[in-house]
């Protein structure tokens, strides 16, 4: 027998989610879970993987916890938020590109230890 769903419908989840951005000045994704009456950070996002009719609410819920963090970048403080925008995949990393060819020449030589290895 199957647990019964915490949200009969997508617009009471949605309704409930807005009740969290509307009373926390900080969202987390964590904050988010607790909020919604999950147990944890992983069966919020575990919901958004398998429930198909309730995936859509969650990620826009989600983006608008990234987009929090985002918008603290302006500030001159925002080491914390560089740290959980790369929790939502951001890289923080220089990428260098060269082409062109470059010839690589090796020699290899032997040489032959007069002691044989004694």
């Amino acid at each position: 027998m199957a647990r019964p769903k915490k949200y009969q419908s997508v617009k009471d989840l949605e309704k409930k989610i807005d009740s969290y951005f509307k009373d926390n000045d900080h969202p987390t994704i964590t904050g988010l879970a607790l909020h919604l009456g999950f147990t944890s950070r992983m069966a919020l996002i575990r919901i958004e993987g398998y429930e198909k009719e309730f995936s859509d609410a969650i990620k826009k819920a989600k983006l608008r916890v990234e987009q929090f963090y985002e918008n603290h970048l302006l500030n001159s403080n925002c080491a914390g938020a560089i740290f959980a925008l790369k929790n939502f995949d951001w890289k923080d990393k220089k990428e260098s590109e060269i082409s062109g060819e470059v010839p690589i020449n090796v020699k290899i030589s032997y040489v032959e230890s007069k002691n044989n290895g004694k």
